[in-house]
């Protein structure tokens, strides 16, 4: 198969650009937002007594807007317009005249709703009909903290859910998701408007939805997407995407987390043509990274900001306002919640959670990866160092640095640990040691409530019982060299071969809906300490090239048997030595079948391939010359469940 990158026009875009220059400013709006509130009054029900009908029985419209509505009689007779049981109505709620056109107050200092009344003047009493009209102001766009993020506002007088529409022109093109009104009777709904193009004018307006089947389109607010924010002290670092796309993609955004030069914005999300669309920053030090950031059902962004797990104690104690956080943000940057390595050593202290030697627990950082559970909880994964004295081959005292997960309720309280050092081997360490483990990815199985865990410094995947918090703690198997699956080769036959196996991998994934039983797994296999048949022997390829030729890494997508405890290759490939990867990358299981995978770390710089289902094609292809990416995510948009 055609490995070598792929042919065609390049773009090649700007990632970073500078600030917007005095007077760029948004065009409607330049204070925050009120408090969101709810009305007071209930929502009134369009009814119908004795022989008259109405239609339509729900409308919303703006200041002003005219509405059509019809009434009818099945006995006959003369019938009379009521609104807000003023005959005619007023200037105040509105008018409506004989032929039931009502017209909508011309300004009203709230969105609220007006009953509209057809009586049958013979009968009024006994014979009558009511709709609804659900009279919304305007709403106003106000700047956040983050240029290329909006909050778009407006009031609803009834129950109902907003998205707003936005693009370059009035044919809009893109949409936020739908934000639902704070309460049973309405209520101010505040939406995030993300996903533009720095230094642009773009139109935007809302689109309502009300529970009684009424909509409603705001005006149309034309706002200027001013410029993208660099992290606190960085200087305004260029850096290019190149571009290319040889087939059809699977369409949707990059969200990018970038560790090496750190010095750049690290998480920004592009479309598929490379231009920024979305970016977070933050105030930390030198060493601080993002990690791992996800989008979350919620639709903030979730991410670990920490400094590299192996760094020397001294080195981070010398460095001032380094951050060692779990973080939630919302699209404009705004941290929802967080948790500090500090509050949670005070916080395991304080439930009475300590080691297996009775010390409580002195967690070190935060690193790689955090899973959001589908209850609620985090799944936090942290770096725990412990001494031990005359280890095999390691005379005297030696701090051996292992990991311990943590699973942390909805208000962030530890309730389950797992410690590395009370399931694993202390004296097995192919690479590395003392920095034992490194573990680096979390994986969920909705299936049986377990959890994988992407262990770097073992070769190894391992199934630890989790079971919601619940579970033993066992390691269940270890996938990988050495582990307690035969590897089969493609006629199924037991395949010796220890180089097919992954080494120092990061990034794994489900590659199949179900997570059990026999399923797939995807990973990037870094490949640093692979071992080869001999005579070649094990060769270690470290962070600095040149590289020996053997050196590869790779993507290969395993299919594991849990029954017979075997793997064998669904997708098996070598690409050239120069997309070698010394670290980081992940793989990722696309909507239309394709395969996305990130070299974190080649020599030329960050690069991602979106792959045909066979592996052969490459169908799309980014590059960061000078740039490492520790992940890259396909989203759909930067709104759960909406594609653009």
């Amino acid at each position: 198969m055609d490995r070598s990158r792929a042919s065609g026009p390049s773009v090649v875009l700007s990632l970073f650009v500078l600030l917007c220059a005095a007077g760029c400013g948004v065009t409607q709006g330049t204070v925050p937002p009120p408090t969101p509130s709810s009305p007071t009054q209930p929502v009134p029900i369009a009814t119908n007594s004795g022989s008259v009908s109405i239609s339509p029985q729900y409308v919303a419209l703006g200041p002003g807007q005219k509405a059509q509505f019809s009434a009818s009689s099945t006995t006959g007779g003369q019938l009379v317009w009521y609104v807000n049981s003023v005959q005619g109505g007023n200037s105040s709620v509105g008018t409506i005249d004989s032929t039931g056109v009502y017209t909508a107050p011309g300004s009203l200092g709230q969105s609220e709703n007006v009953t509209i009344t057809a009586e049958l003047v013979a009968s009024p009493a006994a014979n009558h009909a009511t709709a609804v009209a659900s009279i919304i102001n305007y709403g106003v766009v106000y700047p956040t903290n983050n240029p290329q993020v909006d909050l778009y506002d407006i009031y609803l007088p009834a129950p109902g859910q907003v998205a707003v529409q936005f693009g370059q022109t009035t044919g809009y093109g893109r949409s936020t998701w739908q934000v639902p009104t704070p309460s049973s009777t309405g209520g101010q709904v505040t939406v995030e408007v993300a996903g533009m193009l720095a230094q642009t004018l773009y139109h935007m307006r809302a689109r309502v939805t009300l529970n009684d089947g009424a909509t409603f389109t705001d005006l149309d607010h034309d706002q200027f997407a001013s410029g993208l924010p660099l992290k606190t002290g960085s200087p305004p670092v260029t850096s290019a995407i190149t571009v290319s796309s040889p087939g059809t993609p699977q369409p949707g955004i990059e969200l990018w987390n970038t560790v090496l030069p750190a010095g750049d914005t690290q998480a920004f999300a592009t479309d598929l043509n490379g231009n920024v669309l979305w970016t977070y920053s933050y105030k930390g030090s030198s060493l601080d990274l993002v990690q791992g950031i996800q989008l979350l059902p919620d639709g903030d962004m979730l991410m670990v900001i920490s400094y590299l797990s192996s760094l020397p104690p001294l080195e981070v104690e010398r460095t001032a306002g380094t951050i060692n956080v779990v973080r939630e943000a919302d699209l404009a940057g705004n941290t929802i919640r967080e948790i500090s390595i500090d509050t949670l050593n005070q916080e395991l202290a304080s439930a009475g959670f300590h080691d297996s030697d009775g010390n409580a627990y002195q967690l070190r950082s935060f690193h790689h990866d955090v899973l959001a559970l589908p209850n609620g909880h985090w799944v936090v994964l942290a770096s725990y160092p412990k001494t031990f004295n005359n280890l095999t081959g390691y005379s005297g005292s030696t701090t051996v640095l292992g990991d311990v997960i943590v699973d942390l309720d909805q208000n962030l309280n530890p309730d389950w640990v797992w410690n590395s050092f009370d399931h694993l081997d202390v004296n097995r360490h192919p690479m590395n040691f003392p920095d034992w483990t490194h573990s680096n990815g979390l994986l969920y199985s909705a299936d049986d409530h377990n959890l994988l865990l992407s262990i770097r410094h073992q070769n190894w995947i391992i199934k630890i019982d989790f079971n919601d918090g619940q579970g033993s703690g066992n390691v269940l198997w270890r996938l990988g060299y050495q582990g307690d699956f035969q590897l089969l080769d493609s006629n199924g036959d037991p395949d010796n071969n220890p180089a097919d196996w992954f080494y120092a991998q990061h990034g794994l994934s489900y590659f199949s809906p179900n997570t059990t039983g026999v399923f797939r797994l995807g990973v990037m296999d870094n490949g640093n300490d692979r071992i080869f048949p001999a005579p070649a022997g094990q060769v270690f390829c470290k962070n600095t090239g040149p590289y020996p030729p053997q050196c590869y890494s790779t993507f290969p997508v395993l299919q594991v048997d849990e029954d017979n405890m075997t793997a064998s290759f669904v997708f098996h490939d070598v690409p050239p030595p120069s997309d070698f990867s010394f670290f980081g990358g992940n793989t990722q299981w696309l909507a239309n079948g394709d395969n996305q995978v990130d070299f974190c770390a080649p020599a030329s710089g960050g690069l991602v391939q979106e792959l045909d289902p066979s592996g052969s094609q490459v169908v799309w292809q980014a590059t960061t010359p000078g740039a490492d990416q520790f992940r890259v995510e396909r989203l759909g948009s930067l709104y759960p469940g909406v594609q653009w």
